[in-house]
C-alpha cells in the first residue's frame, strides 16, 4: 500500500470547538485585506469591526468584507465588550504600545511578526499578557503552509530518521517597493522575511544553539537594508539548517524550495507563493523513507495556499488557547524563541562570527 493512503499529513489547521468569539481588526491595510479577511471570511470566524488611522482606510476595508461596524478611535474598538480578539496588523514599532492597552482592555490578541522589532519589547509585550491573564499568539502563520505543516508531520512521525540536514533556498525578485515603510528600513530580510524560515524550522527542529550569518546588498539597491543572506543554525546533535535568501533574482526563474535528510529518508517541498508572487500556486512535497520501500519517492497533493489560506492558523490556535487554557502554539514567549535567533543572526554578520542563543536575553 502506497505511505500516502496510510499517513495523515495533518496540513489543514486544526477547527476550535469553539470559534464564534468576536474579533476586532487594528489596521486595514494590506495584508489584513489580502489575507486576514479572506481567511477568516472562508472559515465563518465573527469580525464585529474594524479600525484604522486612516479612517477612509477602515471605510473601505468594512465595505469589502460586509464588517458591521468602523471604530471612531482605537479607545472605542477596546471598550467594544463583543470584542474577545483583537486582531492588530500594523508596523513592528507601533504593536507594544497598541498591544498593552488591548490587554489592560481584557482582551486576548493576535499580533503580527515580529511581535516587536527589539527583545525587550517583545517581551514586554509576553509578559503583560501572562500578568493580564489574556493569551498573545503572533501570526507566524508560515507554520500552516502546506507543504511546511506536510514536513512537519512526517517528520514527528519518524519518517525519515533523525533530521541531519536542512536547506531552504529561496531566490526571487520581492516587489519591496509595495510596501514603502520595509523598503526604506533599517533591518530588512531577516526581520520581516527569514524570520517566517526559522519559525518554520524551530517548529520542526526546535531551538538551535548557535548562528552564523552573512549578510549583503544588489548593487544599486533602493532597499536601505539586507536583501541577500546565508544563515546556518547549529544543533547541538550536529544537525546544520542553512537558509539562503536573494531578493534580487531577476532571472525570470525563482526558487523557493526546501530539503531535509535524515538517516532514513528524505523530504523535498516548494514553497509555492514565492514562485510567482503575489500569484501564489499550491506548495509541493515528495519524500522517501526506509519504512517503506527505499528509494521510492511518494509526491501527494497538497491543497491550500499559503496566503491566504494558512492565515487561519495562528487564530485557530489562539481560539484553542482561549477556550482549553493552555498558551497557543505560536504564544508571545515561543515568538521570542524564534525573534532570538533573528537578533543572533543580526549579531553574528556584525561581528563576523557565530553567536549562541544564551548570549541573548
Amino acid at each position: 500500500m502506497d505511505p500516502i493512503e496510510v499517513l495523515s499529513l495533518d496540513t489543514e489547521p486544526r477547527r476550535p470547538a469553539r470559534t464564534d468569539y468576536g474579533i476586532g481588526i487594528v489596521g486595514c491595510g494590506g495584508i489584513v485585506n489580502a489575507a486576514h479577511l479572506p481567511a477568516y471570511r472562508a472559515a465563518g470566524l465573527t469580525i464585529v469591526g474594524c479600525f484604522d488611522v486612516d479612517p477612509a482606510a477602515a471605510e473601505a476595508t468594512a465595505a469589502r468584507f460586509a464588517i458591521p461596524r468602523v471604530y471612531p478611535s482605537l479607545d472605542a474598538l477596546l471598550a467594544d465588550e463583543a470584542v474577545a480578539i483583537v486582531d492588530i496588523a500594523v508596523p513592528a514599532w507601533h504593536q507594544r504600545a497598541i498591544a498593552e492597552r488591548a490587554l489592560l482592555a481584557g482582551k486576548h490578541l493576535l499580533c503580527q511578526k515580529p511581535l516587536a522589532e527589539t527583545l525587550d519589547d517583545a517581551l514586554a509585550i509576553a509578559h503583560a499578557g501572562r500578568r493580564a491573564g489574556r493569551h498573545v499568539a503572533v501570526n507566524q502563520q508560515m507554520r500552516w503552509s502546506a507543504g511546511i505543516a506536510a514536513a512537519r508531520g512526517l517528520l514527528r512521525d519518524g519518517l525519515i530518521g533523525t533530521p541531519t540536514d536542512v536547506q531552504l533556498r529561496v531566490s526571487v525578485a520581492t516587489p519591496w517597493h509595495l510596501w514603502p515603510w520595509l523598503r526604506d528600513a533599517p533591518r530588512l530580510d531577516l526581520m520581516y522575511h527569514s524570520i517566517h524560515y526559522f519559525d518554520s524550522i524551530r517548529a520542526w527542529l526546535g531551538d538551535p544553539q548557535w548562528v552564523t550569518s552573512h549578510h549583503a546588498r544588489f548593487p544599486d539597491q533602493p532597499e536601505r537594508a539586507e536583501t541577500k543572506t546565508l544563515t546556518v543554525l547549529e544543533y547541538e546533535s550536529g544537525l546544520h539548517a542553512l537558509v539562503a535568501v536573494n531578493h534580487h533574482d531577476h532571472s525570470g526563474a525563482s526558487i523557493a524550495e526546501f530539503r531535509i535528510l535524515g538517516t532514513a529518508g528524505a523530504i523535498e517541498g516548494t514553497i509555492g507563493l514565492l514562485a510567482e508572487y503575489p500569484r501564489a500556486r499550491p506548495d509541493t512535497l515528495r519524500f522517501t523513507s526506509q519504512r517503506f520501500v527505499p528509494h521510492m519517492w511518494h509526491a501527494p497533493t497538497l491543497t491550500g495556499l499559503w496566503l491566504p489560506d494558512a492565515f487561519v492558523g495562528p487564530m485557530y490556535g489562539l481560539m484553542q488557547a482561549i477556550d482549553g487554557g493552555s498558551p497557543p502554539e505560536t504564544d508571545a514567549l515561543d515568538h521570542c524563541q524564534t525573534l532570538r535567533v533573528v537578533h543572533a543572526a543580526y549579531r553574528s554578520a556584525a561581528e563576523r562570527r557565530s553567536v549562541a542563543l544564551t548570549e541573548l536575553p
